[in-house]
């Protein structure tokens, strides 16, 4: 180690991993406005927040424990310009307002994340 390797550190940060209870609220977050696919919901992540990634392993997690617990429906579809179907991901109606209450805890967490506010 160097200390240049300390500045290179601060300055430009490894990525942060999301864990499942965080992959839950970014999802239902993205599923509030529209279906996705797990490939989507990873690349939307680095895009719109780069300083986040998300394991397959942790998503598929959190998209099996929101189908369990009946807040998003899953189903194939063959998504244009892919080879294969993709499992997308809807939100239930009827499970709306708890999606807007832990979409709003992704909305807090990355507010008050100074990488997020750096960039």
């Amino acid at each position: 180690m160097k200390f240049e390797d300390i500045h290179t550190f601060f300055n430009n940060p490894p990525p942060h991993y999301l864990n499942r209870q965080l992959a839950v609220c970014y999802v239902l977050s993205v599923l509030l406005h529209r279906e996705s696919y797990g490939t989507e919901l990873i690349e939307q992540l680095e895009q719109d927040y780069p300083c986040y990634r998300l394991s397959d392993t942790v998503l598929y997690g959190a998209l099996k424990f929101l189908e369990q617990e009946k807040t998003v429906v899953g189903y194939w579809k063959k998504v244009e310009g892919r080879g294969r179907p993709r499992r997308m991901y809807q939100l239930n109606e009827a499970a709306q307002p708890q999606a807007e209450e832990l979409a709003w805890y992704w909305q807090r967490y990355v507010r008050q994340d100074p990488q997020v506010l750096a960039m």
